[in-house]
């Protein structure tokens, strides 16, 4: 099974670290996710999902930790047909949140917003690898 490879933005945050940014095409709509080896599962904004799918589509989920907090409520999604550049996921269950922390964060480093970010579960499945030097993330295709 041969690796693809997607390109990787780092964004520097002014002295403040750095955040690897990807694209990726939901519903022909593109986006850019964080990627974010720390979260366990991928999550997606609400708001900015709610622009996408109907909000009857969201299944209860439970409270969140982490970002910040102890007590967010949280969402699943199925997501169908999400492309990490051309590497093609057919379904994936994310985790749906408000991340309006991060949002109105880079709004203020006058950058765009993210969909969300893309967490362990799918860089664990996919075997991923992040080559900085290359600004590549490699991600092990099953099919």
């Amino acid at each position: 099974m041969a690796k693809r490879s997607i390109p990787l933005e780092i964004l520097d945050l002014n002295g403040n670290g750095f955040h690897l940014l990807i694209n990726v095409k939901l519903l022909k709509k593109c986006f850019k996710l964080v990627v974010d080896t720390g979260a366990s599962k991928t999550a997606f904004d609400k708001t900015l999902l709610s622009e996408l799918i109907h909000e009857k589509e969201l299944k209860a989920g439970h409270l969140t930790t982490g970002l910040g907090t102890n007590n967010m409520e949280s969402f699943i999604a199925e997501i169908k047909d999400l492309y990490i550049g051309k590497f093609h996921i057919p379904i994936i269950e994310v985790a749906v949140l408000d991340l309006s922390a991060i949002n109105i964060a880079y709004q203020k480093l006058a950058l765009e917003p993210v969909l969300g970010v893309l967490g362990g579960d799918i860089l664990m499945q996919y075997q991923a690898v992040i080559d900085y030097e290359k600004c590549k993330l490699l991600l092990k295709s099953t099919e």
